[in-house]
C-alpha cells in the first residue's frame, strides 16, 4: 500500500467511526439509520448525473452488496440497541479482517505474503483486545455479542463483494453513487411504512445530525472503494478497522465508557501490525 492509499484508508477509519458514533447517539436507532441511509441515497442520486455509469460486469456485485448492506444495517441497529458503543463497534469491526483475508484468497486470489500475514494477524489481535476489554467487569451480553459478530460477517461479505465490483466498474465514484442510491431505499421505505404521515415529524429533531452521519458514511466508503482499486483487499480491511481505536476513544470521551491501559496496549499491537502491512506493500 502506498502512503496515499494508507492515508485514504486511515481517513476513512476516522469518518467511519464518527458516523457510527452519530448512529449510536440517536436514541431511536430506526430514526438514526433512516436518516443515514436515506441521506446516503440522496447523495448517491445527486452524484449519478456527474459520474460514469458502472460497467455491466459490476452490477451483479453492486446489487449483491446492496442486499448485504441492508442486512448489515439491520444487525448494526440491533447491536447498538443491545450493547455499549465501545463494545459493539469493536466486535463488529474486529471480526471482519480475518474473514476478508480468507474470502479474498478464495475469490480474488490474493494470498498475503509473510509480512502482510503477520501484520494482519497482529492487527486482528489488537482489535480483539479492544473488543474484549469492553467485556471486563461485566456479564457478557450474548445477544449483543451475537449481533455484533453477525454484523462483522456482513462487513466481510460486502468488503469482498465491493472490492471485486468496484474493480469491474471502471469508476469508483460511479460505483459508490449507485450503491448508495440502491442500498439506501430499504430502511427509509420501512420507516415510511411504519410512521406514514408522521415520518417527517419523527425525523425532524435529528435531521441535521443524521444527515451529517450520512455524508460521513458516503465519504468513508468512497475512500475505501477507491483504495480497493489500488491495493489488495485484506490489508485494506485490517487497516480500515483502525476505526476501532477511534471508536473506543469516542466511547470514552462522549459516552463515558472506559478506555484503559489494555486498550492502549491493544492499540500498540494494531500500530505494529499496520507497520508490517506497509512494509509488505
Amino acid at each position: 500500500m502506498t502512503p496515499l492509499v494508507t492515508a485514504a484508508v486511515l481517513l476513512a477509519a476516522v469518518t467511519h467511526a464518527s458516523w457510527n458514533a452519530i448512529a449510536h447517539r440517536i436514541t431511536d436507532k430506526l430514526v438514526g439509520f433512516t436518516l443515514i441511509a436515506g441521506g446516503g441515497m440522496l447523495i448517491g442520486l445527486a452524484m449519478v448525473s456527474f459520474v460514469p455509469f458502472p460497467a455491466a460486469g459490476a452490477w451483479p456485485y453492486l446489487i449483491g452488496s446492496a442486499v448485504i448492506h441492508i442486512v448489515y444495517y439491520i444487525l448494526l441497529m440491533r447491536s447498538f440497541r443491545l450493547g455499549d458503543f465501545g463494545q459493539a463497534y469493536p466486535i463488529a469491526r474486529g471480526t471482519a479482517p480475518l474473514v476478508v483475508t480468507l474470502l479474498a484468497a478464495v475469490f480474488a486470489h490474493e494470498v498475503p505474503d509473510g509480512w502482510a500475514a503477520a501484520g494482519i494477524a497482529l492487527s486482528c489481535a489488537g482489535l480483539t483486545g479492544v473488543a474484549l476489554w469492553g467485556l471486563r467487569g461485566h456479564r457478557p451480553n450474548w445477544a449483543a455479542i451475537g449481533a455484533a459478530l453477525a454484523t462483522g460477517l456482513t462487513i466481510a461479505g460486502y468488503t469482498v463483494v465491493d472490492g471485486l465490483g468496484v474493480r469491474a466498474s471502471g469508476s469508483p465514484l460511479g460505483y459508490i453513487a449507485w450503491l448508495m442510491a440502491v442500498e439506501g431505499v430499504a430502511i427509509p421505505a420501512y420507516a415510511l411504512y411504519r410512521w406514514r404521515a408522521q415520518l417527517l415529524t419523527v425525523l425532524r429533531p435529528f435531521a441535521g445530525l443524521g444527515l451529517l452521519g450520512a455524508a460521513l458514511s458516503v465519504a468513508a466508503y468512497a475512500l475505501v472503494l477507491w483504495a480497493q482499486t489500488k491495493a489488495e483487499l485484506a490489508p485494506i480491511a485490517a487497516l480500515r478497522e483502525s476505526s476501532i481505536i477511534v471508536g473506543a476513544a469516542i466511547g470514552a470521551l462522549f459516552f463515558k465508557e472506559r478506555f484503559g491501559a489494555p486498550r492502549i496496549a491493544a492499540a500498540g499491537l494494531l500500530v505494529v501490525g499496520i507497520g508490517l502491512m506497509l512494509r509488505a506493500g
